[in-house]
């Protein structure tokens, strides 16, 4: 039977428990309840009363396609709010093979107490002594797990901008080709693993235990069914394996939506120097792999192997985001330079989109020249270094444009703004305004009717029907996230008829419990309302819950659209 397992970070003891309270939730339903619950709204992000909850889906470890995600919940140290960070790797299929649904850290230790590696098996928990790795960057620190444990390592941690507690932190995990490239990357996941002074979690690689559908032959059923929709729908099974994620560059530039030079611009004239069509020329021409899954099973298969001129490993999951923030916001053009900073990011620890958008911050306050890829480098080197420059930088957009005198900052609820301006994507916008996460595309991916055109047409430069489709995304989203399914299965399941009762039938089929299609819309607005209720406890009201002024009395060229959505309209996008 799934367990939860608590682990006090500070006396070092553990329990195995079954799952009481939270039964029938995973994912980040689950870690949303479990942060709602248990941790004190008003407490330090970093402190010891704060906690660190890692969660499966409730089709965890099930061989449902697409279904490896992982949710990771705690208070943010960036936002002050709840948080939920979701990454693939193989984390949320072992977790189940050891009767895992979550991992809940707990409590800290001593300020001067070293940091640990914790070994979790079977029916106990280790903790070990990390000084061999601490310090070290995500790679080379994986490499020496790899030594210690085997290929068959399975780790969740922390690097250089985790250990020093920056806002900015990751939390890496092994992907399915021995590398630290996923990450738990927004909110500051990191900072918190950090403070309570753990390098890493490594689970067992002798454990394996089968995990069977409860009903199998209705669940080959539901799960033939799914594949069907995946591989029938031209976004998930031909532009996503074909150019990644990165095949929004061109298609977002082209509809005046991509935000340039810290939000000045929606165009840019290099996007196709930095869109998923060169990077995948490039991706070829130097014998890396343009397609490969983020986790197992996996069929949509839009992460790639970026490799440097000799032909030398650099980096994977080079993301459209990733690629936005460097290459459009921060105006740097060379592809190359884009990927050395990807990077440094997965060896940091540090999430891509609000380091991208710090360097633009850098770049107007003129710290670094704007389009410097060189400079920008060398800056992101400094993180955990002890540099009080690399402590700026690894703090995110707000700490930065305090530090630098910069007044433009686009962020919500301190959490800057991913690859979409929300004055020509509005859907995306209510999105950014009113999620508990801060600024967050993933919570409500309007652009799907924006400019898509993907589950109907929504005018993106108008308010009219944008924050009821931004509250359906977010409540869809939700429940897509607690199931363990990767955010772009949502392409598909827009445009099919039956797509929500096949995953409520595989959801069914694979615990044994009832699940309908009205439970499945309950789990996201259950979801979303434990959010909305931390953070209100936490302090926030719908004041927290606007876009910064600029983007009302600026116009967004080519267009020249702004921002027309108030305060008290946009909480008709609340569960």
């Amino acid at each position: 039977m799934p367990r939860i397992l608590r682990i006090n970070t500070k006396t070092k003891e553990y329990s195995f428990e079954d799952v009481g309270p939270y039964v029938n939730l995973g994912g980040r339903a689950l870690t949303s309840r479990v942060i709602n619950k248990e941790v004190p709204a008003d407490c330090h992000p970093l402190s010891a009363e704060n906690k660190l909850v890692f969660a499966t889906g409730l089709l965890g470890g099930s061989t449902a396609a697409n279904s490896g995600r992982l949710s990771v919940g705690t208070k943010s140290p960036l936002t002050g709010g709840i948080k939920e960070s979701n990454s693939g790797g193989l984390f949320a299929h072992k977790m189940p093979k050891m009767d895992l649904l979550a991992i809940i850290l707990e409590d800290k230790p001593a300020e001067d107490a070293p940091f640990s590696t914790i070994f979790i098996s079977e029916d106990k928990v280790e903790f070990k002594d990390a000084s061999d790795i601490t310090g070290m960057d995500n790679y080379p620190a994986h490499d020496k797990l790899l030594e210690e444990y085997g290929d068959k390592l399975c780790a969740a941690m922390i690097g250089p901008a985790g250990e020093t507690v920056r806002q900015t932190a990751t939390i890496q995990f092994t992907d399915p080709y021995k590398r630290p490239a996923r990450s738990a990357g927004r909110g500051g996941t990191g900072a918190v693993m950090g403070s309570k002074k753990v390098k890493a979690i490594i689970l067992d690689p002798a454990v394996n235990n089968k995990v069977a559908a409860a009903d199998v032959d209705a669940f080959k059923t539901a799960r033939k069914e799914w594949v069907g929709i995946l591989q029938g729908h031209p976004v998930t099974s031909e532009g996503l394996p074909a150019f990644g994620t990165c095949v929004l560059v061109n298609v977002i530039n082209e509809a005046g939506a991509l935000p340039a030079k810290n939000f000045r611009l929606g165009q840019i004239d290099h996007a196709a120097d930095i869109s998923g069509e060169k990077i995948a020329e490039v991706i070829e021409s130097r014998k890396g792999k343009t397609t490969e899954g983020c986790h197992a099973g996996c069929v949509i298969q839009c992460s790639q192997q970026y490799n440097n001129a000799k032909g030398e490993y650099v980096t994977s999951g080079f993301e459209y985001e990733t690629v936005w923030a460097f290459g459009a916001n921060a105006m740097i053009k060379d592809i190359d330079d884009i990927a050395e900073l990807d990077r440094i990011c997965d060896d940091k620890g540090m999430d891509t989109i609000e380091i991208g958008n710090t360097i633009a911050i850098a770049m107007d306050g003129g710290i670094i020249p704007w389009g410097d890829g060189k400079a920008a480098i060398e800056l992101l080197k400094k993180v955990g270094t002890g540099d009080p420059m690399g402590m700026i930088i690894g703090n995110g957009v707000t700490f930065a444009g305090h530090a630098f005198g910069v007044d433009r900052l686009p962020v919500v609820k301190n959490q800057s703004m991913p690859a979409y301006d929300p004055r020509a994507v509005k859907g995306v916008g209510v999105t950014y305004a009113t999620s508990a996460m801060g600024a967050d595309h993933t919570a409500g991916y309007g652009v799907t009717a924006n400019v898509l055109g993907v589950g109907g047409t929504v005018d993106g430069h108008k308010k009219d029907g944008n924050v009821e489709l931004s509250k359906n995304l977010q409540v869809a989203t939700a429940a897509i996230d607690s199931m363990g399914f990767c955010l772009f299965v949502a392409f598909a399941v827009l445009d099919a008829e039956n797509g929500v009762q096949t995953m409520a039938d595989l959801v069914q089929s694979y615990t044994g419990n009832t699940f309908t299609a009205d439970d499945l819309v309950n789990l996201g607005v259950n979801c979303m309302k434990d959010e909305q209720e931390f953070n209100e406890r936490a302090g926030f009201t719908k004041m927290d819950d606007k876009l910064p002024r600029f983007f009302e009395t600026e116009a967004l060229p080519p267009h020249n659209v702004t921002w027309d959505i108030d305060e008290n309209e946009l909480q008709g996008a609340k569960a």
